[in-house]
């Protein structure tokens, strides 16, 4: 089940005067059943203390939607605080509001919104949260996300650069730490060399 919640501070005086029974915005959704652990929440910003610690008990997810939270001025999500609550997050382009389906892009977008509050994210974060941590949010784990035996062989393969200033910055890393934040802040689709369905060749430019 996916959904939004809490997205703006006026969809939040909203759903009160339409729920006034209910403590917040999340409270709506929980007093219907509709937390689990396959609920995937979009945005989540307005979220106070009590619902991110409702989330962990029921296992749901927020899906973070960086470019969208940018473009429409939603607000900044606090990953930190979300991730000190125990509550999972995976990154969303959200095609409704987003200015891109590029995951990647949508990494680079959520750096901006956690630096913007003091916090980092690492290049290890960013990619467990785009592959791994996605398909935990999804209830796929089992499935996809990693190269476990027995998971889907649905791989997409990256250059590390495409062009002289993705090069440039390669070629400036001193660590595999500093190559992939390199390739997660600059890279996109461009640098897409090859796309498997299935374990089976579907896409390869040129």
């Amino acid at each position: 089940m996916q959904t939004h919640v809490a997205e703006n501070r006026d969809e939040v005086r909203w759903i009160a005067e339409l729920f006034p029974d209910s403590r917040s915005y999340l409270d709506v959704y929980d007093r219907r059943g509709l937390l689990t652990r396959r609920s995937i929440l979009a945005h989540g910003i307005w979220l106070d203390d009590a619902d991110r610690q409702r989330m962990t008990q029921t296992g749901s997810s927020i899906a973070f939607s960086p470019s969208s939270n940018l473009f429409l001025g939603s607000g900044l999500f606090d990953w930190a605080q979300a991730e000190a609550a125990g509550v999972g997050v995976a990154p969303a382009s959200d095609v409704g509001g987003g200015t891109s389906l590029c995951q990647l892009r949508t990494l680079a977008d959520g750096y901006k919104v956690l630096a913007l509050q003091g916090q980092r994210m690492t290049a290890w974060q960013g990619l467990y949260a785009a592959t791994r941590g996605a398909a935990r949010a999804l209830d796929l784990e089992h499935e996809i996300g990693h190269f476990a035996p027995g998971t889907a062989a649905d791989v997409v393969v990256w250059r590390w650069a495409a062009g002289a200033v993705q090069q440039r910055r390669q070629d400036m890393a001193r660590s595999l730490h500093e190559r992939l934040f390199a390739w997660m802040l600059l890279a996109d689709e461009r640098n897409v060399a090859a796309t498997y369905v299935l374990g089976q060749l579907r896409y390869q430019p040129g």
